[in-house]
């Protein structure tokens, strides 16, 4: 994978003429984001449960390492790997009985939000057996069906997610395009940090374009966006924009005062992917099956 961020200057550009989108429909749809997102967000106790159960916060991981090697290995779209983790987030923090399950339960778990989320989000259909291609355990197509329907359910089948990158297509709108495609990298990078779940949707997207873009060009685009969100927001956005420079500092990039934020994340993802989902020995199909619904 190419490196995630590159030191390019943006250029702003009028967005009502070169993009085909005035300000005031990017500042509708934000809005209407902005009112929507509360009712996709996980349950509040789920960041504390990360924080405190570590076999939760590890199956978390592996299942969320898992849904982003299989973009780069399906050439899904970004929108179906947010909402599958969307639906993962909230299955979890909605079901406490998943503090008790088995670590291959959480795998065919992660197979059926994404099978979820391919459906509302792509344009060709996948069949069940592709999505374990690169896994040792093999499921039943009908456990994975039986999944996605204990999925729907617990979701009240509402699967129209507010993610990051819902926002980031605004946000970007008066900037070059390459900058959409680098705060699209970060966010899957972010995906794989907890901590950022604590924040609404908006306030992580815009940080991430922020992280993005040298201060000396926020200009009047960013001005624009800050009016868009609420003071507590702002106040949020503060935190975690801390907590970005933070990781940017300490893991993915080195200091650089005159370039914007530089990451190989080949190097990242190295350090992650040994945790991932195929390293599990293959079980019997009766055990699978046990204790799912």
């Amino acid at each position: 994978m190419e490196n995630l961020l590159c030191s390019e200057v943006f250029e702003e550009n009028d967005c009502d003429h070169r993009n085909g989108i005035s300000f005031e429909d990017c500042e509708e749809a934000f809005a209407f984001f902005l009112a929507k997102e509360t009712t996709y967000l996980p349950q509040s106790a789920y960041t504390k449960l990360l924080q405190i159960n570590g076999f939760i916060a590890d199956a978390r991981f592996k299942a969320v390492t898992w849904i982003i090697k299989s973009q780069r290995r399906m050439d899904l779209c970004d929108e179906t790997v947010f909402s599958a983790v969307n639906c993962l987030d909230r299955f979890i923090s909605l079901n406490l009985q998943c503090q008790g399950w088995k670590g291959w339960m959480f795998e065919l778990l992660s197979i059926a939000c994404l099978s979820i989320a391919t459906k509302f989000n792509e344009t060709s259909a996948y069949l069940l057996h592709e999505f374990q291609e690169d896994l040792e355990i093999w499921f039943a197509p009908r456990l994975i069906q039986r999944m996605e329907i204990t999925v729907l359910k617990s979701l009240e089948w509402r699967l129209d997610s507010v993610t990051p990158v819902s926002y980031t297509h605004l946000l970007t709108q008066t900037f070059n395009k390459t900058l959409l495609h680098q705060s699209t990298h970060l966010l899957l990078h972010l995906l794989l940090d907890p901590k950022f779940l604590e924040f609404h949707q908006c306030v992580v997207a815009i940080s991430s374009v922020k992280a993005l873009v040298p201060s000396s060009e926020h200009g009047s685009s960013f001005a624009h966006i800050d009016t868009l969100i609420s003071q507590d927001r702002k106040d949020d956005l503060i935190h975690c924009q801390r907590l970005m420079r933070k990781l940017r500092d300490e893991t993915i990039c080195p200091p650089s005062p005159v370039t914007v934020l530089k990451v190989n994340s080949d190097a990242v993802f190295s350090l992650k992917m040994n945790a991932g989902l195929g390293s599990s020995r293959k079980r019997k199909r009766e055990e699978r099956e046990d204790g799912i619904i």
